[in-house]
């Protein structure tokens, strides 16, 4: 890593009256979730029409078995790892503001962030179609599927699916954010999904400073990134948070 970048994102960050972060599939790939996209990532295994909301209309059975298989088995026990937990610290220290995420994992709640606005919704949370009524995971049988809720309605995670339209609060809360952000923390989006890689644009376009912390170059690199931090999400944020509070991350 590039100390001379480290220690001005540091500087950047320290001197920043309001600052957000924007996180993508790449800071929880180190709590074991894969990507959806690339090399390895979900939708090179599993079909994604599973998750296309009138296909899971159609065939809740269908749909539902690859839901349980990759958001509650397969990474259901995932936990927060250092990137999480320095973001969270930094909310804790007042030097973070907000999180906007693409993810669905529930990591940045997790790690003790509380104010995330989450693009895409949250595993973690079910509701029903119909009453919509809401579930934890606990609440439901996955060796009986698909779930009904109470009523007799389809149980459906709370997250967005292929045809579904992004939860408004999110989006108004993440627009107002980007408008005050005098500095924002890129971590682990490549910038291909839209509309929410439109938020570090808006930023940007607001004056803020784009610090981007990715394994490899994104579609915001050479766009709108002032300072580029080449790493592993856990380790590049491990080393940001002891730059700027000179304190080891706990």
């Amino acid at each position: 890593m590039d100390e001379t970048k480290l220690l001005k994102a540091a500087r950047v960050l320290k001197n920043s009256e309001f600052s957000m972060a924007f996180t993508g599939a790449g800071i929880s790939v180190e709590s074991g979730v894969p990507p959806f996209r690339g090399e390895g990532g979900i939708w090179s295994k599993y079909d994604p029409r599973t998750l296309e909301l009138n296909y899971f209309y159609a065939n809740p059975l269908e749909s539902w078995e690859v839901i349980r298989e990759l958001f509650y088995n397969f990474f259901g026990d995932a936990q927060a790892n250092d990137a999480h937990k320095a973001l969270a610290q930094f909310e804790e220290a007042g030097l973070l503001h907000c999180i906007v995420t693409q993810n669905i994992d529930n990591l940045h709640q997790q790690a003790g962030s509380s104010k995330v606005y989450e693009f895409h919704g949250n595993s973690q949370k079910l509701k029903c179609v119909q009453c919509k009524n809401y579930y934890s995971p606990d609440d439901i049988d996955f060796e009986s599927l698909p779930p009904h809720c109470e009523c007799g309605g389809l149980i459906k995670p709370d997250f967005i699916f292929f045809g579904e339209s992004i939860p408004m609060a999110a989006y108004q809360k993440s627009v107002q954010a980007a408008a005050q952000a005098e500095v924002v923390i890129l971590i682990g989006s490549t910038g291909e999904v839209m509309p929410a890689a439109q938020i570090p644009y808006m930023a940007k376009q607001n004056g803020a400073t784009i610090i981007e912390v990715n394994t490899e170059t994104s579609n915001f690199t050479k766009s709108i990134t002032d300072i580029y931090l080449n790493g592993k999400a856990g380790a590049v944020m491990r080393e940001l948070y002891k730059a700027v509070t000179g304190e080891a991350l706990n």
